[in-house]
């Protein structure tokens, strides 16, 4: 009976055979092996699109796919398909030493089985098996360790913890999501950092900066804003509370009057500029507040002021209301002010004050 082979080339010889030469068998044989084991080659595999065939020359020593280390090298200029015979079972370390942003394919030469395949950008290592599970359907399976260069997760999970539960994962575009523990805890997109529902972010005292400037306060004066379980106060600081729930500001205007831009028809964002002032440079109207949801029991103030030549009118929009539904009559005494306080009851601004005919400087 003849001798038969390995799907990598070793000779397994019958009893009684090459006599005269088992020496010189075995010893290719064991080259072979050797190869098999430890071997590095480098295939050139440079060119436009194509399929490089490796295959093996039974009894032989050299044969590309008989390494145990394969370089891929050559510049390429189009998408590369390397393939192996189907009965080929080894394990491989793939090297992509090419240039040129191509994809390089390693497969079985047919079949449907699951392939390897080194991302245009990657030029890197990849250690695979070719498993030569099924004679019409093997599969190559990526081990996922890789080495130096890039390495192209393609959106799939990067488990970090031994029992699966934590990981790093950017299957949406421009977006990694990290979970801990099972849960989703984090989220980056571009230029945001969120953390998700149920999740916090810990800081240590004296470790946020605001752009170059250092925050110094510590977390008990931050949390001046919780009035109900500090119960403390604190000289000369701009916020304090004590224990019966009062709280004071210190040495701070509370809203900076804002001006208004004289129009036709007067603009006032409540919500930014809760105090105001505008300057009436023809008969006017005032337009409904704007700005987002303002709460009830809010209060604004708006100083009418009349210009150098005075006697200007102004037409409240209905939504502000006065006493017996009468809106006031301005000062018309050139560079004098009216000043009027609204405290808004969920539909309605209702005027609780007016100080008229005002000097301003």
């Amino acid at each position: 009976m003849a001798s038969s082979y390995t799907g990598l080339g070793t000779e397994l010889m019958t009893t009684g055979e090459n006599a005269g030469t088992w020496g010189s068998t075995t010893n290719t044989n064991l080259q072979i092996i050797e190869q098999i084991s430890g071997g590095y080659v480098e295939q050139s595999i440079a060119g436009s699109a194509q399929t490089t065939t490796l295959s093996v020359s039974d009894g032989s020593t050299g044969a590309v796919l008989g390494h145990r280390v394969i370089k891929f090298t050559g510049t390429i200029t189009g998408n590369q398909i390397v393939t192996i015979p189907l009965d080929v079972q080894q394990m491989y370390v793939l090297v992509n030493g090419t240039s040129g942003a191509y994809t390089v394919q390693f497969k079985y030469a047919s079949g449907s089985g699951s392939s390897v395949t080194f991302a245009a950008t990657d030029k890197g290592s990849k250690l695979v098996y070719a498993t030569a599970d099924d004679g019409t359907n093997p599969n190559l399976v990526d081990s996922g360790i890789a080495s130096t260069g890039d390495h192209d997760l393609d959106g799939n999970e990067l488990i970090l913890d031994a029992d699966a539960d934590t990981s790093i994962t950017a299957d949406t575009d421009d977006q990694i999501d990290i979970k801990i523990a099972g849960a989703d805890d984090f989220q980056f997109t571009a230029n945001t950092f969120t953390a998700q529902s149920g999740s916090g972010v810990v800081i240590p005292e004296g470790g946020l900066t605001l752009g170059s400037t250092a925050i110094s306060s510590t977390a008990a004066e931050i949390n001046y804003n919780d009035i109900s379980t500090l119960g403390t106060s604190a000289a000369s600081k701009t916020l304090t509370a004590d224990a019966n729930g009062l709280t004071k500001i210190t040495g701070a205007v509370l809203n900076v009057e804002d001006t208004l831009t004289d129009a036709s028809t007067i603009s006032w964002d409540v919500i930014a500029s809760p105090v105001a002032k505008v300057t009436l440079g023809a008969n006017r109207t005032l337009a409904a507040p704007s700005g987002t949801s303002p709460a009830a029991g809010q209060f604004i103030a708006l100083t009418v002021i009349q210009d150098g030549t005075g006697s200007r009118t102004l037409t409240w929009n209905a939504t502000y209301e006065f006493k017996d539904d009468t809106a006031p009559t301005l000062t018309t005494t050139a560079s004098k002010g009216d000043l009027f306080i609204f405290k808004y009851n969920g539909s309605k601004w209702l005027e609780v004050g007016r100080n008229l005919n005002l000097t301003l400087s």
